[in-house]
């Protein structure tokens, strides 16, 4: 059977979640022609079981590493105001972006210890968090149990939730003219006879893409692409984990804010609904979920928030992270020509979206890359040890 080549859009974007949904977007503003491949169905898959933490504070971890995705979501999270309004004008829909602050508690001395100590790392940084005793803790929440030791406020940490966004993503790429393809799972780059530039990409049953430029968002399936050489590759593994979508039936009240914990997070809607999770598990592609992983998330939260015991479960999902070896996100140029990556979020990928797709779009239109571009510079991951 003779293979099809397809028309040749100026960007061809591989995968449908919220990085790729952004950048077609973002990159169909600028005037580009745009095509969008997904695998499956857009909005389904990672970004569609994601809490929707905006939180680089809150998150912010030791080490050169820690310092590279602080830099990144700091500057995304700056962004998301702005980005939420251009997206709520351009769909007509709402993203439920939540800006109330987050508080991370301690349930024993243990635990107060360690935010003891948190709290002296993110002040020589400079990053603003309060100390909060117990009482002040549950003044501000009324729901949390009288056992909390210790909290910390980040006032500047919020929420959004990824389903609204991925909705309104999907009606802003419809209007904006990308052309969506589902069920388009694509198998392998192509390279130029030189094999010093990609071209496009092939599909499973054999359909060529052409493309002048080509953005490999495929989240967790990225590593599954084949045709690049392997100086040319980076490096992204899938990161499973379990979470819990609960809904009271008295509506919103229980949180006002999220509630983060050692062991997992409390993210409240705008409707009275919860995202609880979630579990962190190195297994492959395995989707299965565990009476496990579920107990842990629900015992460590209730000796916290009381009250989820009265909350119905509505949902257990289970998604696929995509980390890379130091969970730093690759972005931008690849080592070939016409290839970008926008590729291992790891467990930002809803912080990282607005700023992924701006430095991808810069790259797309050959401008200079912003700051932030040098901490997630795609040579970058295979230089780090696995």
């Amino acid at each position: 059977m003779p293979e099809l080549c397809t028309s040749s859009p100026d960007v061809v974007v591989v995968g449908g979640g919220i990085i790729g949904l952004s950048t077609a977007w973002r990159a169909r503003e600028r005037g580009l022609s745009v095509t969008l491949l997904e695998r499956d169905t857009a909005g389904q898959g990672t970004s569609h079981v994601a809490a929707g933490m905006l939180a680089p504070v809150s998150e912010a971890e030791f080490g050169v590493a820690g310092r590279r995705l602080l830099e990144l979501g700091l500057g995304s999270a700056r962004m998301w105001p702005g980005f939420a309004a251009d997206l709520e004008r351009a769909s007509g829909e709402q993203v439920g972006l939540l800006q109330a602050g987050t508080l991370t508690v301690a349930r024993d001395e243990d635990e107060a210890r360690e935010l003891e100590r948190r709290l002296g790392f993110l002040a020589e940084l400079g990053l603003p968090a309060e100390r909060l005793r117990a009482s002040a803790a549950r003044e501000r929440e009324l729901g949390l149990a009288p056992t909390v030791r210790l909290a910390i406020e980040s006032p500047d940490d919020h929420s959004v939730d990824p389903r609204c966004v991925l909705r309104a993503l999907r009606r802003a790429c419809d209007a904006a003219g990308v052309r969506i393809r589902e069920h388009a799972a694509v198998e392998s780059v192509e390279l130029d006879d030189a094999g010093e530039r990609v071209m496009g990409v092939r599909l499973g049953a054999g359909e060529r893409v052409r493309a002048d430029r080509t953005v490999l968002a495929a989240g967790p399936w990225t590593g599954e692409i084949e045709g690049l050489p392997a100086a040319a590759q980076v490096r992204v593994r899938p990161v499973k984990g379990q979470i819990l979508r609960l809904r009271d039936p008295a509506g919103p009240g229980l949180l006002t804010r999220v509630v983060r914990f050692a062991g997992g997070y409390l993210v409240p809607r705008a409707d009275g609904r919860y995202a609880l999770g979630a579990t962190v598990e190195e297994k492959g592609f395995e989707l299965t979920p565990t009476a496990g992983g579920v107990y842990e998330l629900l015992r460590a939260c209730s000796e916290l928030v009381p009250g989820i015991d009265e909350l119905q479960i509505e949902e257990l999902s289970v998604g696929l992270r995509p980390g890379t070896p130091d969970n730093v996100p690759a972005i931008g140029r690849g080592a070939l020509q016409g290839l970008v990556w926008a590729t291992g979020h790891y467990r930002n990928g809803v912080l990282l979206a607005p700023l992924t797709a701006e430095l991808v779009v810069a790259a797309l239109v050959d401008e200079p890359p912003a700051p932030p571009a040098d901490a997630c510079r795609p040579d970058r991951s295979r230089a780090v040890p696995a």
